[in-house]
């Protein structure tokens, strides 16, 4: 059963923690990580994204980077913005946005419970991804971001944490400038600790939500050190990664809308009568843009008009994980028989735009020259776990949850 610990993080003075915790490096590109942290010099995405700290013509995956990165967490720890626990701890992390909260452990989970499937993953990674998180884990010698985990909610284990976070003062609150609030507490009792450690022994498996590259890196770099230490005993630091674990139930996953470049050589005309062999279309009569209510169903923004798709039966196998997945049902009937576009990995015609942005960024994708924009159902978290469950791979841009976590609050030194 899944293994959390206990670690002694690394941690921003309370006053300085606004300043310090950054968004995950995979949301921002260099540009715009540049632009957050050019007046802050305590932001995390200086070891995050440490090529903002560079010429903008190196590469971001040079080795300057990485060294970069190792410099900047040295820094931050020589001056005393990060300091060490002396104690092994737990830590909780809750997340408040637009009233809706969400709290979770931060813990160390084991990289073998990641190797033999007791974590089980949804995505596969990329290589040129997974090689970047590798050489930053290696060279800062530390996880620098968590990795996003859920479980099936247990009623013990919110017990303990409802408790905790009413008896006992929190070490961070702060407000992120999208106005969502966190608040940390630490858990230093041995008692409380042991007890979270026993309640998650009982659970069968934990689920990446987010977070496959952080946890395929950590997993190669413990492999690659314990070649390196051949009288490994297996508690070393580097056999765990840092990770927050949410239950299933408070967390909420947004839409992840897509946009065409083109109608694949098809009038309006030919184009909606192309889709109403697999869907049912008419055309929109609510206010404002079409959100699909139920699965199954879609938005489509074409011509300046909103229309309402359903899948019409037998265009999806009800009884497969993955084929049933709105994600897949659009992909299988629409865009790769009508548009051409195959692997939406890959395809230059299709972008992603996560819920965050609202329906209204579709349409002036479309208004600012793409041809046609779909609204998504947000994928279930019961969706994910059921495919993950199955040992199958979700579709690429399957979720986007919020809120994101922040990295540099917490960092686990290997």
């Amino acid at each position: 059963m899944p293994v959390i610990k206990p670690f002694k993080a690394f941690r921003p003075e309370p006053e300085l923690v606004a300043e310090v915790a950054s968004l995950p490096y995979d949301v921002l590109n260099s540009e715009e990580a540049r632009q957050l942290a050019k007046d802050n010099p305590y932001s995390f995405l200086h070891i995050s994204k440490a090529e903002i700290d560079l010429d903008s013509s190196i590469y971001h995956y040079d080795q300057r980077v990485y060294e970069k990165a190792r410099e900047n967490l040295d820094r931050l720890i020589e001056k005393k913005v990060y300091l060490q626990e002396e104690q092994e701890k737990i830590y909780i992390y809750r997340q408040i946005m637009k009233g809706r909260a969400q709290t979770g452990l931060v813990a160390c989970v084991s990289i073998d419970d990641y190797l033999q499937g007791k974590i089980k993953k949804h995505e596969n990674t990329r290589e040129d991804k997974e090689n970047d998180r590798i050489n930053h884990i290696d060279f800062t010698n530390a996880n620098t971001g968590p990795v996003f985990l859920t479980y099936k909610a247990k009623d013990v284990i919110k017990q303990i944490v409802n408790r905790w976070t009413k008896e006992k003062n929190p070490v961070y609150i702060f407000t992120s400038e999208d106005r969502t609030t966190h608040t940390c507490w630490v858990i230093d009792d041995e008692s409380t600790i042991q007890q979270l450690i026993e309640s998650f022994a009982e659970i069968d498996y934990l689920y990446i939500a987010d977070g496959h590259h952080r946890a395929a890196a950590a997993a190669k770099v413990g492999l690659k050190r314990r070649e390196q230490l051949k009288n490994y005993t297996g508690k070393e630091e580097f056999n765990y990664f840092l990770s927050v674990l949410f239950p299933h139930d408070e967390l909420y996953i947004m839409d992840y809308n897509r946009v065409a470049a083109d109608l694949a050589g098809n009038s309006k005309e030919e184009f909606i009568r192309k889709i109403s062999e697999k869907f049912t279309i008419e055309e929109y009569s609510g206010e404002g843009p079409c959100r699909p209510k139920a699965k199954h169903t879609f938005g489509m923004y074409l011509g300046n008009c909103w229309y309402k798709l359903t899948a019409k039966p037998g265009t999806f196998a009800e009884d497969d994980a993955i084929d049933s997945l709105d994600v897949s049902i659009l992909q299988n009937n629409l865009l790769t028989p009508i548009l051409g576009i195959e692997d939406p990995r890959t395809d230059q015609r299709i972008e992603f735009i996560g819920g965050i942005r609202g329906l209204e960024e579709l349409e002036k994708r479309v208004k600012a020259g793409m041809k046609a924009a779909f609204s998504m159902y947000p994928t279930p978290i019961e969706e994910l776990m059921k495919v993950a469950d199955a040992e199958k791979l979700m579709p690429p841009k399957s979720t986007w949850f919020e809120p994101k976590l922040r990295s540099g609050i917490f960092v686990h030194k290997l």
